[in-house]
């Protein structure tokens, strides 16, 4: 029997059977609005922030011989907090070189020419209303779904790429990677790429709320084992984000460009407010995050820790791509929940500022942005080469 990645394994609850199909309507030019989540008062530990102008879509890739997909590719959508998302588009990308073995077309060279109009478009507009610097990265894991929500893809339009008119479909993408696929990172897939060692770092992001807004102080431990701030900022705004499932590979991909804003003229009391709490941090291996407040220490001012990701990386350089395998341990303050995970991000150096300066032909930078592409699927999207 064929092996099945986990996010395309058939739930097992019997209480919850796969949905039966529904036909999909081909439908162009249509924008469909996924919804906001619901939360509760308060802060949300899962908040995405997207610009005025971003776009969300959705590609599929390795669609079988009779380019359907079946709900039974999708399991139970964790319990965890949904993205808040604004109107996305749903593109439905053939990976007509696997899928069907009439053409030469490759999954990079469709999903390229599919985004790349977003890509500048993102860029533009970037360059003209904002100061912070914009980056494009690469992310890896598993696009789950809701199969409840899921319709069929079944009899899927013949077109390259399909605008089309889902029902509501909730999604995030998983980010965490088994061991192993470290393991082929790290010794397998470095020397081939071309990046070198650059560093090791240890990292406490601290996530504050203050009633308005959240933001994330960056900290090290010193060498009297206390917290040291050095860096506020706030969340990433997404600008860009393609996510592309990849029904033929272990592991599906996210790419997105996305600014990071950071604070740097707080007014005095806010931050006498902040270095009190961060002052006041215990680090301790033993639990969650990796931190712990003394009782009634995790509020000062306007300001209450909502959640710790304790982030311990190391990075491998180049002049055109920057790769982090980082281990990851979150704790969700209010709810004393966590997790640790293992994820690996690929940031693409130079495609951004070469677009905004203009410098370099726009044909030359979007071959390169297709070669990043096809490394991708050269050596991340497999557990094994």
């Amino acid at each position: 029997m064929a092996y099945i990645p986990p996010h395309l394994r058939r739930s097992k609850d019997p209480q919850r059977p796969s949905p039966v199909p529904d036909m999909l309507e081909p439908k162009f030019n249509r924008k469909l609005n996924l919804g906001s989540s619901k939360h509760d008062a308060g802060v949300s530990s899962n908040c995405i922030e997207y610009a005025d102008h971003a776009v969300h879509r959705l590609f599929v890739c390795g669609l079988d011989n009779n380019n359907s997909i079946s709900s039974d590719h999708f399991e139970e959508f964790p319990e965890e907090p949904d993205e808040q998302k604004r109107s996305v588009t749903i593109n439905l990308a053939r990976d007509n070189d696997k899928a069907c073995a009439n053409t030469s077309r490759s999954p990079w060279e469709s999903i390229a020419e599919n985004v790349w109009p977003d890509v500048l478009s993102a860029c533009n507009s970037v360059k003209n209303e904002m100061e912070e610097k914009l980056k494009m990265c690469s992310r890896f894991g598993n696009i789950l779904c809701d199969e409840n929500d899921l319709p069929s893809l079944e009899n899927a339009t013949e077109r390259q790429v399909a605008e089309t008119v889902l029902k509501p479909l909730r999604r995030c993408f998983n980010t965490p990677v088994p061991a192993a696929y470290v393991e082929k990172i790290i010794h397998e897939v470095v020397p081939k790429i071309g990046v070198d060692f650059a560093e090791n770092k240890d990292i406490y992001n601290v996530k504050l709320y203050d009633g308005t807004r959240q933001i994330t102080c960056k900290c090290t431990v010193n060498e009297d084992q206390k917290l040291e701030l050095y860096k506020v900022v706030l969340d990433q705004v997404r600008h860009m984000v393609a996510d592309i499932v990849c029904f033929d590979e272990d592991l599906d991909l996210r790419l997105a460009l996305y600014t990071r804003s950071t604070l740097s003229a707080l007014p005095d009391d806010e931050m006498n407010s902040i270095r009190i709490l961060i002052n006041s941090a215990i680090p301790d291996p033993k639990v969650k995050g990796g931190l712990r407040w003394p009782m009634g220490k995790s509020s000062s001012g306007s300001y209450t820790v909502f959640g710790v990701w304790h982030h311990e990386f190391k990075s491998y350089k180049s002049p055109s791509l920057k790769l982090k395998v980082i281990n990851v341990d979150r704790l969700f303050f209010e709810s004393g929940s966590g997790v640790a995970t293992t994820q690996i991000n690929l940031k693409f150096r130079r495609i951004v500022s070469e677009i905004q300066e203009g410098e370099i032909d726009t044909d030359s930078v979007y071959n390169g942005f297709k070669d990043k592409l096809r490394l991708i699927w050269d050596h991340f999207l497999s557990w094994e080469d």
